[in-house]
């Protein structure tokens, strides 16, 4: 029976984490992303993201995105200083041609960073990419 559940690949579709210059604020900050690098939309994409490490853990945060264009990307987050030395994971539910997707990106413990740098599709910045 389990062999018969097709469980569809995820392609295309990142989590990036970008530094941004806020001129509010007149600093740098860090914000995740999601990418979609398809040539098809992505309906009802539903993030689930949360930090952790040994002895600390971040608030689960749920985000939702409707609609995400062929080629284009949301932001899902301003990521504070603290939890970039943290386990961070985004757990990324998606509808694409009625099909359900799911893949859980994982940022390893102090990865955010800009010596992680490359460059991210579609954004077409300098950021630090999970596959």
């Amino acid at each position: 029976m389990k062999k018969d559940i097709e469980i569809p690949k995820v392609e295309g579709v990142y989590v990036a984490a970008v530094k941004v210059f806020n001129k509010d604020l007149n600093s740098d900050e860090w914000n995740a992303y999601i990418v979609n690098d398809k040539d098809v939309d992505l309906e009802m994409v539903l993030i689930v993201s949360k930090g952790l490490s040994k002895d600390k853990k971040t608030a689960v945060m749920r985000h939702k995105v409707e609609k995400l264009p062929a080629k284009s990307y949301a932001k899902i987050e301003y990521l504070q200083e603290d939890v970039l030395a943290l386990v961070n994971t985004f757990e990324v539910s998606f509808f694409e041609d009625n099909k359900m997707f799911d893949k859980t990106f994982v940022f390893k413990a102090n990865t955010i960073n800009e010596k992680a740098f490359q460059l991210i599709p579609t954004m077409n910045v300098q950021g630090v990419l999970v596959k």
